[in-house]
Order: structure tokens, then C-alpha cells, then sequence
């Protein structure tokens, strides 16, 4: 933009900081962030430092991200707490975790993301009672988990799928071929991620919960109905699990095809000899030393002169069909 000579515009900088979030670009983030107001005084946003606060969340810097959140100039939103949520749920800082959900549910009792993302952080930390008892309130005050579901189209009709959906009509192809998948995938180092599974039952059906959510029934029916090496793309109305990102990426390896899932937060593509999707730049982040410098050099001071202004998805790791 800037080589046109084209102003970058507070729209412009949102996209930029997401992308450097995404990306794992730490130094790169913070310049942009400051130079909205340095170079064109474009007073931040509630969004940019959402967009802050992933970037650190992403790269496991919570403790910073959470000053950050402290130095801004005005009150964040339940977007912004919910993106430390998230995070704190991603790299299993618990105390943090149980923390700021409580905060959240307390401050938006309608918001199903907060409940069902404490729930899975007391369910990951063993404390099966406390998250069970985070559902029950869910129950009491009348919060329906949004359920997922997701389309594929194959030779212009369009198939939907829910979790443990069994109403299509080639469901026993469908089972077979994900019972299949899945015995080969392990082969490659798959395991069933069932941590977030609260209610006691045992491991085998635990994988039974996780192992059939709708995206899974989409490609499996996928894999049956399209030509070898064609690209498959499935769209889903929720955010995608941890598993299912696995399983993904190992299907993709597997079965040399390209498959790609636009969720509620972006596509996530996954194509044979590249298998990653979202990671972040293990070249400048493996310097944990260096962010840990560059926080501490006053970013939280300069962001808080300024007078500036995701959702968080439920996993589908319920105890009923999602």
C-alpha cells in the first residue's frame, strides 16, 4: 500500500495484525501495532488489541499478553479476555485459565464460549466434578451450546453432517471408512485427543465421543464420493477441535489429497508434503529470551499513552452430540 501511495487505514491494520499473529511474528507485530499511531495517528482499536493480545497468547506468553490487556487505555471486552482464555487453555496454564473464565462468566452469563472453554480447562486438569458443575450451570441458566455441524458439496448437491449423525444415506460406508481411516492413521502416530471429555466413562468410548464429529463424517464421505486426488472442502459452522486438526493433517498425508475446512475463525488447508496449517515461525520463535527483552521494553508503557480504543468456540467434546 505504502509503495502506492496508499494511507493504510484502521481496516488495513486489523489485517495486518491478524496475519502477524498468525504467523508468529512477535517484533514485527508490536512495530505495526505502534506505528498506527507514530506514522499515521490511527488511534487503536478494541480489535487491534485483540489482535495483540492473540499474538502473545499464540506464542505462549500469557503473563505478558495479560499486562497488556492491564496497560490498555480503555475497558476490554469480553472478545479480548476470551482470546487469553483460549489461549490459556491452548498452552494448559490452568491457573490462569480457571481465572479469567470465571471472570468472563460472571461479567456475560449468556456467552456458551466462556462456559464450554472452562469447562474443558477444569476437564484437562483432571477436575472432572468442577467441570461438570460448569455445565450444570449452563443448564440452570438456560445456555444451549451451539451445535456443530458440517457441509460438503459433492457433484453440486450439498451434504450436512452433525456429530454421530447417522440419518445419511450412505451412513454404513461412512462408519466403515472412518473406522478404517482411523486404524491407518494411528500408523502415522494419531492418538485420540479425550482429555476434554468430562463425564466418566471408559477410554474406548471416550474416542467413541470424539471419534465421529460432523467434519470427520464429511471427509470420510469425502474420500467415498470424490476422484482420487481431487480436493476436498468441507465448511463448518464452529470452531475446528484439537483432533480433528490432527486427524486432518494425517488424512491429508495418507490419502495424498488437499483438504480444506473453513471454520467460524478461517480455512485451514492441509496439503500432501506440506502438513502444516497455522504454526508459527519456529525461526523466531524458538527465542523466548528475545520476546521476553522486547516485552520489557516499554510496549505497555507507549501502548498505554495512547487514547485508542474472537470468539471463543466451543469444542465439540460434549457429552451429547454436538
Amino acid at each position: 500500500m505504502k509503495g502506492e501511495g496508499i494511507s493504510p487505514d484502521s481496516i488495513s491494520y486489523t489485517a495486518v495484525l491478524c496475519a502477524c499473529s498468525h504467523m508468529g511474528w512477535i517484533e514485527k507485530g508490536f512495530h505495526y501495532f505502534h506505528s498506527m499511531y507514530d506514522e499515521h495517528r490511527i488511534r487503536p482499536e478494541l480489535d487491534h488489541y485483540a489482535c495483540m493480545v492473540d499474538l502473545l497468547g499464540r506464542a505462549g506468553l500469557l503473563k505478558e499478553a495479560e499486562s497488556f490487556i492491564d496497560s490498555m487505555p480503555m475497558e476490554p471486552d469480553i472478545v479480548i479476555w476470551g482470546t487469553l482464555l483460549g489461549a490459556c487453555r491452548v498452552h494448559a496454564n490452568a491457573e490462569m485459565g480457571l481465572r479469567v473464565g470465571n471472570m468472563l462468566i460472571e461479567s456475560d452469563q449468556n456467552h456458551d464460549g466462556c462456559y464450554i472453554l472452562l469447562s474443558n480447562i477444569y476437564a484437562e486438569s483432571r477436575k472432572g466434578e468442577d467441570a461438570e458443575e460448569v455445565r450444570n450451570t449452563m443448564r440452570k441458566r438456560k445456555i444451549d451450546q451451539v451445535p456443530g455441524c458440517s457441509l460438503i458439496e459433492v457433484d453440486g448437491v450439498v451434504h450436512e453432517f452433525l456429530a454421530g449423525d447417522r440419518s445419511h444415506e450412505k451412513t454404513e460406508e461412512i462408519y466403515l471408512m472412518w473406522e478404517e481411516i482411523t486404524k491407518k492413521i494411528k500408523n502415522y502416530g494419531y492418538n485420540v485427543e479425550t482429555r476434554a471429555i468430562t463425564f466418566d466413562i471408559e477410554e474406548e468410548e471416550k474416542e467413541n465421543v470424539i471419534g465421529y464429529h460432523s467434519e470427520k463424517l464429511a471427509l470420510a464421505f469425502g474420500l467415498i464420493c470424490t476422484k482420487p486426488g481431487s480436493v476436498i472442502r468441507i465448511v463448518k459452522n464452529i470452531r475446528i477441535c484439537n483432533d480433528c486438526h490432527s486427524a486432518m493433517k494425517l488424512v491429508s498425508k495418507l490419502f495424498n489429497r488437499k483438504i480444506s475446512v473453513r471454520d467460524r475463525k478461517r480455512t485451514k488447508v492441509w496439503k500432501w508434503k506440506i502438513l502444516k496449517i497455522d504454526k508459527l515461525n519456529t525461526s523466531e520463535c524458538d527465542q523466548p529470551q528475545r520476546w521476553q527483552d522486547l516485552i520489557s521494553t516499554n510496549i505497555f508503557q507507549r501502548a498505554a499513552y495512547m487514547n485508542p480504543f474472537l470468539y471463543c468456540a466451543p469444542l465439540e467434546a460434549t457429552k451429547s452430540a454436538s
